[in-house]
Order: structure tokens, then sequence, then C-alpha cells
């Protein structure tokens, strides 16, 4: 017996929208409803931030002093590496330690060869670190608080040698930046939620964390440094385990980002991104894969069981899927601080569609050798 298009469109979309429910329900639902255990009791441990600056001027002056200022009791160390810099990154560095005396500065001034991307400098900044602890942030990129450092290290328990954070993007008006800090919030529901569900494969080199000795012992990022990017999820995606990594959540363990202001910029930006997720490992590429393909079919599928099938199923899928997804969605903005995003979601869940039309491409395209 033949069965017609229209069921095989009908079966097609509830197993897209079965496939959603798993992730809504298995992972995501994990954020959502994470509490960090309040009991364990607040810890100093002595910490590294190491921020690699190129050619970040007007940055470095604008977020030095917020890494200066963290409130902190136990020692912390503060390293900016700069990367063979031609703006004026030296003088406002030199001009910043002689009025704070509070900076470990590292003058690179010979590009290494045969190593793209700011993989270097992030080593000579972890070797120079004093403390076991390192902390990573980016030069664009501010503590959401004085109370970053404690935070973040707070996340340090025994076993626990990497810590993921949330690297959000300033709130600004325009229909582009709310796609940015939903596509940033996207990214951090799946990477801290596939950390909770024991399945770690990613850092933001924008807010994390990890132990000086993981990153010697793993000979740092000697397995990829022919690639432009991975200094932050490719080493996390190597080296992260279900017992040796934690996620910080709290909003005063935010870092900011000034987001980018075009539609150019911003494609650009998550170009360089794309290109190192190929080289996740196999379990990681499929569950990501399936997710994004899944989210990709069920509008298409829902158009076309409203034609081909019956309109009332479409929309019964539809509703079903709405409230499947909004209840862990909307906890977890709250969370991450983007509440404001929650009257958004459903808009951006179609906008998703054209996303990955735009940027599917992008994971076969070569990637840029420059950071």
């Amino acid at each position: 017996m033949l069965i017609s298009a229209g069921y095989i469109v009908f079966y097609g979309l509830i197993l897209v929208t079965a496939i959603l429910f798993f992730y809504y329900i298995y992972f995501f639902s994990r954020l959502a409803f994470y509490n960090p255990n309040s009991t364990h009791q607040s810890q100093q441990h002595p910490v590294s931030v190491i921020v690699c600056a190129k050619n970040e001027d007007e940055n470095l002056a604008k977020h030095v002093p917020g890494l200066i200022f963290q409130k902190y009791n136990s020692s912390l160390q503060i390293i900016i590496v700069n990367d063979n810099s031609t703006d004026d990154s030296k003088y406002i560095l030199h001009e910043l330690n002689s009025t704070f005396n509070a900076l470990t500065m590292v003058e690179l001034q010979n590009e290494a060869r045969f190593i793209a991307g700011k993989k270097f400098p992030l080593s000579v900044g972890i070797r120079e670190a004093r403390h076991e602890i390192v902390l990573l942030t980016d030069a664009d990129c501010v503590p959401a608080s004085e109370n970053w450092v404690q935070k973040m290290q707070d996340g340090y328990a025994e076993g626990i040698e990497i810590v993921l954070g949330y690297g959000a993007y300033q709130k600004r008006s325009g229909f582009l930046n709310k796609v940015i800090r939903f596509e940033t919030f996207h990214s951090a529901l799946q990477y801290l939620s596939y950390a909770l569900a024991g399945s770690p494969y990613m850092g933001v080199g924008r807010n994390l964390s990890y132990k000086k000795s993981l990153f010697m012992n793993n000979k740092g990022f000697a397995s990829i440094n022919h690639l432009p990017g991975g200094d932050d999820d490719l080493f996390i995606n190597k080296v992260a385990t279900k017992s040796n990594t934690a996620i910080v959540i709290d909003a005063e363990a935010h870092t900011l980002s000034t987001p980018k202001t075009t539609w150019k910029a911003w494609k650009r930006q998550k170009t360089r991104h794309f290109s190192t997720s190929k080289y996740y490992k196999s379990k990681h590429k499929f569950l990501l894969v399936l997710y994004s393909v899944a989210h990709f079919l069920f509008y298409p599928l829902l158009i076309a069981v409203a034609i081909m099938f019956d309109w009332r199923m479409a929309i019964g899928v539809l509703i079903a899927k709405s409230i499947v997804q909004f209840i862990p969605f909307s906890k977890a903005m709250k969370k991450l601080n983007e509440a404001d995003l929650v009257k958004w979601i459903f808009v951006m869940d179609l906008w998703m569609l054209f996303y990955y039309i735009f940027f599917a491409p992008m994971l076969f395209k070569k990637e840029a050798k420059s950071w």
C-alpha cells in the first residue's frame, strides 16, 4: 500500500518535532532549571586573568580598569599580552601600569610562523601565569561586575579543572542587536546545557577558566596550531569531561562585549566562529547537526503539512512545539539576564531558518588565518 505525500510530510513533521522535544526536555531544561549548589563555601583561589590584544588600544583603555578594580581578596595577577600591535596599545598599557601598578605586560614583537590566530600569544600568557587558575577574557570585553573573578573561581570544586562562563553582548536598540544576543544566548543554551548533561563540548574565550596544569599536560594548542581558531572551543572539546567541567551563570560572573553594528561585520565575526565546529568530536558534531537539521526542517514541513495534509494538524503541532520550547527558553533567558528577549522567542526561532541558510556554507569555507 502506497503512502500519500501528505502522510509522508506529516510523519516527517512528527519525527522532527519529537527530535526537538528531546533537546528541549533532555538538554535545555537542565540549564533552565539549574540551581547551583549554594551551600559550599566561597573560595579564594589565586587567579591569573589573561587578555590577548592586537590593535585594541581603545578597548584596552576602556576595559582594563574593569579588571584592575575587581574586588578580590586573594592574589590576582592581570596579564595583558600585546601581540604585535601597530596602534597605541603599548603606550596605553604603560600608562595604565604606571597609574595602577597592577599589570603584567607581555610585549610580542615577532609573529609566530605557522601558528594561526591568537593561540601563540595566549600560550605565552598562560606560561607567564603565576597561578594555577587562569581566567580568560578578550580585550573588547568588560566584566559585568566587580565580583567577576570571585564568582568564576567559585566554580572550582574538587576534581574541577574547567569552568565555563557566559559572555554576553551589551543591550542596544535595533533588530540586529536582538539577533546577535539571541544567537549568543542560543549558543550558550547549548554548550552550558550539554555540560550539565555530562557532555561538555566548548567554551567561549570571552569568559572561560581552566587550570594551567590542564593546559600544560595536554601540550596546549599543539594539536590545533595550524587552525586560525579553536583556542577556546577546540581546546575545551579536547580536554573537557563529564567530571572535570563546571558552569557559572551568576549575572555578576558574566562578561559584556560591544556588539557589531552592521550585518557585514557580524557575518565576518560569525564566519570565523563557524570555521572550527567541523573539528569537534564526532558525538558532538552528531548532536549539534541533528538539532540544527531538525530546527531547520520544522517550518518547511509545517507549511507542507498545512497545504498537503491538514492545516488543523499543523496548527496543533505548532502550538505543542511552541509550549514545550517556551518553558526552557524563557527560564534560561532569565537565568542568563536576557529576559527582554523572551517576547522575541518565536520571532527569533523563525529567523533561525534563514540563519541556517545564510551560514551553512561557511562550514565548507577555507578559514582565514588572522584573528
